[in-house]
């Protein structure tokens, strides 16, 4: 006869580089009712085939992994193998690190440092309404999105034009303003021009500050960063 919704266990896998803290994880949910731990991994590529091999209900993703890290992992798992849901586990709860593992597509988001108890009534928890993120992690990743809402508004107001961009890009990539001048058949004192308006633009004093700020503002590429001159 086929198990009752209220008697299917929760199948788990649990990934995890260090050894010891698989095992300290297995031997308290291996007692509890309602969870199965079904298979473990040791790097992030063992994580994703183990999945794709197991299809489990949940899997317990430590954050830092070799080979391949815990947040690419999740991303390829959760692409992979739709109905496993994945909690990240880690030693880290600033936004930054909340908001990557819930774009990454991650369900839920652990802290390590939580009682045993606790984090098995939040993997029973996790199993019924598909989210888990405490509240004051939560808050955390509240923060990062207003932060992130911050800087998109401000490069909106900043309004760069297409050449403008063009140029900050060749800027970042180290192009003098000859080579800017050539490429966008241009002359070099109206290439001078543009910059000092995207200076204005930017509340900037220099080139090099102009290239960070785009950057920070997701107006040109990261790759720029440190090419500036």
């Amino acid at each position: 006869m086929a198990e009752s919704r209220s008697d299917k266990k929760i199948r788990v896998v649990i990934c995890d580089d260090q050894t010891l803290f698989r095992e300290g994880l297995r031997d308290v949910l291996d007692g509890e009712k309602g969870i199965e731990i079904v298979g473990e991994a040791s790097n992030g590529q063992e994580a994703v085939s183990t999945c794709r091999k197991l299809q489990p209900d949940v899997v317990l993703m430590d954050i830092r992994l070799p080979q391949l890290d815990g947040i690419s992992a999740t991303r390829v798992v959760r692409k992979d193998c739709p109905k496993t849901n994945v909690v990240v586990l880690s030693s880290y709860e600033d936004e930054a690190h909340v908001l990557e593992a819930i774009q990454a597509g991650a369900n839920g988001y652990l802290s390590k440092m939580l009682p045993a108890r606790e984090l098995v009534n939040a993997i029973k928890t996790f199993s019924q309404e598909g989210v888990l993120i405490p509240q004051p992690i939560m808050g955390k990743l509240m923060e990062g999105i207003r932060k992130i809402s911050a800087a998109q508004l401000e490069a909106s107001l900043i309004n760069l034009t297409k050449t403008e961009l063009a140029i900050l890009a060749m800027v970042g990539r180290g192009c003098s303003n000859d080579k800017i001048a050539k490429d966008l058949t241009s002359s070099v004192k109206t290439i001078k021009n543009h910059l000092n308006r995207i200076f204005r633009k930017l509340n900037v004093k220099n080139r090099t500050e102009a290239v960070l700020k785009g950057i920070d503002l997701g107006l040109i590429s990261p790759e720029s960063e440190g090419q500036a001159r």
